[in-house]
Parts: structure tokens; C-alpha cells; sequence
């Protein structure tokens, strides 16, 4: 049922009405069109981060030891999850949590990759990522300036997330 609801969620589009019904048998239905008896309920707005095109990701990956100031920073690491750590998560959201060595200069800002795809930018050192596969993943840290630029590559770990099967 969860996997249903999130998978009804995920498809719609921002602005659709979503209906749900429960039927004589107990089964929950999401829809876009209203029936009998059904439900309307409130989605709520899907967060969206505006992420670089590939193309300057692969540079900036090609140019990481020649962009800025290298010795900036003795070090950029996870808090959480930590390297090789298994977590049940039934929703699939995970926070991802950094820090720097020294703390992150004026300006500058972690971003975090997951499965080597930037998921989100901070000054926090805090990324919330939404429905992630079980299975094992690796995720990545850099520090990067005012220009978007990376100046930093920092530890990358592994993790493996346990999510309930949709079959049981």
C-alpha cells in the first residue's frame, strides 16, 4: 500500500486532484478522477533543486585538482549514514550528514552525490533524499565555491538500505 501511494504521488503532475477510495474488500485506490465515494485528498508540493547539466559535472570531475584552493580543507566527511552501515528505511528517505574540517568558508557550500548524481546542495551539512532503492549505494561529498565550482572531494562511503519488499 505504501508503494502504491508513493508510486501515485511520484506520477502525478503538480497541479492534479488526487482521489482515494477504500473499497468493500479494504483495498486503498489513488486516482486523478473522482468516483463514488472517494476522497479528495491534499498533495503536497513536491520540492525541486535545479542540479548542473551533466556536462559540467563531468568537467568539474575532470578539473577537481586544478579548481581552487585545494588545501582549503583538511577534511569533508559523513556523520550519517556511516561508511558500510545497513538501515532499514520503509519509505526509502534518507538524510545524508557532512562536515568539514575546518567548518565551510563564507560563501561556500557541501554537495552531495548519491550513486554518483548530485542530489542537493547545503550550508547545513544536511541533505534529505526521498525514495531510494534498497540495495547498496555509495554517496560523495565535495566542497564547492561561490562559481558552483568544486574545491574540494571528500570522503565517499557506502550504505545499504532494507526496505520492505512490495510482494509481502
Amino acid at each position: 500500500m505504501l508503494c502504491s501511494l508513493a508510486t501515485a504521488f511520484l506520477s502525478l503532475p503538480v497541479s492534479a486532484e488526487v482521489y482515494r477510495q477504500v473499497d468493500k474488500d479494504g483495498n486503498v485506490t489513488f486516482t486523478d478522477e473522482p468516483t463514488e465515494g472517494a476522497e479528495r485528498i491534499q498533495v503536497k508540493p513536491v520540492t525541486t533543486i535545479t542540479m548542473p547539466k551533466p556536462e559540467t559535472v563531468l568537467r568539474q570531475v575532470e578539473e577537481d585538482e586544478e579548481i581552487g584552493d585545494q588545501s582549503a580543507y583538511e577534511s569533508a566527511t559523513f556523520v550519517s549514514p556511516v561508511d558500510e552501515e545497513a538501515f532499514y528505511s520503509g519509505s526509502g528517505n534518507i538524510e545524508l550528514r557532512v562536515t568539514s574540517e575546518p567548518a565551510l568558508r563564507e560563501g561556500h557550500r557541501f554537495e552531495i552525490t548519491l550513486d554518483g548524481q548530485p542530489v542537493g546542495q547545503t550550508r547545513s551539512g544536511s541533505v534529505s533524499v526521498q525514495n531510494v532503492f534498497r540495495g547498496t549505494h555509495s554517496a560523495g561529498v565535495h566542497v564547492i565555491n561561490e562559481a558552483g565550482e568544486r574545491i574540494y572531494t571528500g570522503q565517499q562511503i557506502e550504505f545499504t538500505v532494507h526496505r520492505p519488499s512490495v510482494l509481502n
